[in-house]
C-alpha cells in the first residue's frame, strides 16, 4: 500500500530540505526521498567541503607569508591528506545536521531513487532498481539538483580526467594540473591547488576569467592569478587530452596556435546540467528543456498540475541560496500564503577563491546595453587602511548607479572575504536605496565594508581618499 503525504520532496539539497522543513512548519505531512545523502551536493560534495579546503589553503598561504607580519615560522608543509580529511569531517557534520532537522520537524526520510509512475504516484527504488516504497502526495516537489557537465571530447574517467567531486577527494596531491573552465568552480580549485604547491594551468574559452562577472573583476583576477604563478589561457579551448603513462598531454587551442601542456590530471569545470534523467518525468507529464525542468517561476509549477520543481534542476543561476529561497516561497504558496516572489534580478553570486569575488545586479556592460546613463565608482582596497593592516590590499569594490534616479544597478567586488560584504548591496537594492543614501549612511572605520561607501562616493565625485578631482556639475 502506498504511503500518503501532503508534500513529498525528491532530493534533499539546499532547495529540497529547506522546502520540506518549511512545508512541515506550515502543517503539511511531509516526506523526502533521497538516493545518496541528506544535504545533497552542496553539503556533502560541493559548497561546504570546498570552503573547508579553501580555508586550509588560506591558512597555508598565510603561514607562507608569516614573515611579512613579523612572525618567524621555521618549518611548515601542506598536509594534503589532512586537508581532505578535515573537509570530509566538516561535510559529515553538516549532513548530520540535516538528519537532525528532518527528525526535529517530523519529516519522513525515504532512502532511494524517486521515479514517477504517474503524476500522482512515485516509486522509491533501491540502487538495483527494486521498488521499496510507493508514495502518493497532494504535491510533489522535484529538487534533484545538478551534476558536472561533460564536454563531448572529454570523457570524465575519475582518474586522469576528473570532475569537481573527485577533485575534493583525491588520495594524492598532483604536481601538475590543468583546469578547464574559469567559472566559480574552476577558479576555486585552481586557487586551492596552486596555493598548496601544485603547478596549475587554467584554460577559459571567454576573454576573461569568471566571465559571468563584471569584466574588470575578471581582468583583476587574471592578474592576481598570474602573480601567484598560474599559467592562464583565455579565449582558448582544450582540443584534445591524450593519456600518456601516469599523466596526460593536453592540447590547447589559443589565438596564437596550439600549445601542449603535460600534467598529472585534468579537472573539467565547464558548468553543470540538471539531474532530470531516470525520474519518470515522461510518465508524470513533466516537460524539460535544455537539460532543465520547465516551470512557471511565479508558482514553480511544472506542466503537471501537482508537481513542482526548484533549485538547480530548473536552471540558472545554479546557487544554493537561490534554491533555498525558492523552497521557502513554494512551501508558502502551497499553504495559501502570499510570499514575496523571488527577485531574480537581486540574487548575489559569490566565488570563494582568494581573493574572493561577490556581485549582485547588472555589470557595467549590461547596464549600458540596457540603455542606462550610469555613474560608476570604484574604490581599490590598496587605499583601505583595514586592508593594509590585514595584508590583503588586492582588489576593489565597484558600484554602478543610474544617473537619473540614483538606483543602485550593480555592485561588484573582488578582495579578501568580500563575500561577507555583498549583503549590504542586496538589502539596499531590495529597499531601493539610492547612491546618496549609501554615502550618507555612516560606515565603521577601519573596516573592509567602508569600501562600499567609498566606491559610492567616487561614483558621485565626492570621494576623499583617492585624490580624484570632484566631478563638475553639468
Amino acid at each position: 500500500m502506498a504511503k500518503e503525504f501532503d508534500v513529498c520532496v525528491i532530493g534533499t539539497g539546499p532547495g529540497g530540505y529547506v522546502a520540506a522543513i518549511r512545508a512541515s512548519q506550515l502543517g503539511f505531512k511531509t516526506a523526502v526521498v533521497e538516493k545518496r545523502f541528506l544535504g545533497g551536493v552542496c553539503l556533502n560534495i560541493g559548497c561546504i567541503p570546498t570552503k573547508a579546503l579553501l580555508r586550509s589553503a588560506e591558512v597555508f598561504e598565510s603561514i607562507s607569508h608569516a614573515a611579512d607580519y613579523g612572525v618567524d615560522v621555521k618549518e611548515y608543509s601542506a598536509n594534503f591528506d589532512g586537508m581532505i580529511k578535515r573537509s570530509r569531517k566538516v561535510a559529515d557534520k553538516m549532513s548530520k545536521g540535516v538528519q537532525f532537522l528532518m527528525k526535529a520537524n517530523s519529516i519522513e526520510v525515504l532512502n532511494g531513487t524517486g521515479v514517477f509512475k504517474s503524476d500522482k504516484e512515485l516509486s522509491v527504488q533501491d540502487d538495483k532498481g527494486k521498488e521499496t516504497e510507493t508514495v502518493k502526495a497532494k504535491h510533489f516537489i522535484i529538487a534533484t539538483g545538478a551534476r558536472p557537465r561533460e564536454l563531448p571530447n572529454l570523457e570524465i574517467d575519475g582518474k586522469m580526467i576528473i570532475d569537481s567531486e573527485r577533485a575534493m577527494q583525491l588520495e594524492k596531491q598532483p604536481k601538475k594540473m590543468v583546469v578547464i573552465g574559469a567559472g566559480a568552480i574552476g577558479v576555486e580549485f585552481a586557487y586551492f591547488y596552486n596555493a598548496i604547491g601544485t603547478e596549475v594551468t587554467l584554460v577559459e574559452l571567454q576573454k576573461t576569467l569568471v566571465p559571468v562577472e563584471d569584466e574588470d573583476v575578471g581582468k583583476e583576477l587574471g592578474k592576481i592569478y598570474k602573480k601567484k604563478g598560474m599559467t592562464i589561457y583565455t579565449e582558448s579551448s582544450v582540443e584534445k587530452v591524450v593519456k600518456k603513462g601516469k599523466g596526460v598531454k593536453v592540447s590547447i587551442k589559443t589565438k596564437k596556435g596550439t600549445e601542449e601542456v603535460d600534467a598529472d590530471l585534468v579537472l573539467s569545470a565547464v558548468g553543470v546540467t540538471g539531474n532530470i534523467e531516470n525520474l519518470g518525468l515522461d510518465k508524470a507529464g513533466v516537460e524539460t528543456e535544455k537539460g532543465a525542468i520547465k516551470v512557471d517561476t511565479s508558482t514553480y509549477k511544472t506542466s503537471a498540475d501537482n508537481i513542482y520543481a526548484i533549485g538547480d534542476v530548473i536552471g540558472a543561476p545554479w546557487l544554493a541560496h537561490k534554491a533555498s529561497h525558492e523552497g521557502v516561497v513554494l512551501a508558502e504558496l502551497l499553504a495559501g500564503k502570499k510570499p514575496q516572489p523571488v527577485n531574480y534580478n537581486n540574487i548575489p553570486g559569490c566565488t570563494y577563491c582568494e581573493p574572493q569575488i561577490a556581485s549582485v545586479g547588472l555589470t557595467e556592460q549590461q547596464a549600458k546595453e540596457e540603455g542606462y546613463d550610469i555613474k560608476v565608482g570604484k574604490f581599490p582596497f590598496s587605499a583601505s587602511g583595514k586592508a593594509a593592516g590585514l595584508g590583503h590590499e588586492e582588489g576593489f569594490v565597484k558600484v554602478i548607479f543610474d544617473e537619473k534616479y540614483g538606483e543602485w544597478l550593480g555592485c561588484h567586488m573582488i578582495g579578501s572575504h568580500v563575500t561577507e560584504l555583498i549583503a549590504e548591496a542586496v538589502v539596499a537594492r531590495d529597499l531601493e536605496t539610492t547612491g546618496h543614501e549609501i554615502i550618507s549612511a555612516v560606515h565603521p572605520h577601519p573596516t573592509m565594508s567602508e569600501a562600499v561607501m567609498e566606491a559610492a562616493a567616487e561614483a558621485y565625485g565626492e570621494g576623499v581618499h583617492l585624490g580624484t578631482k570632484p566631478k563638475k556639475k553639468k
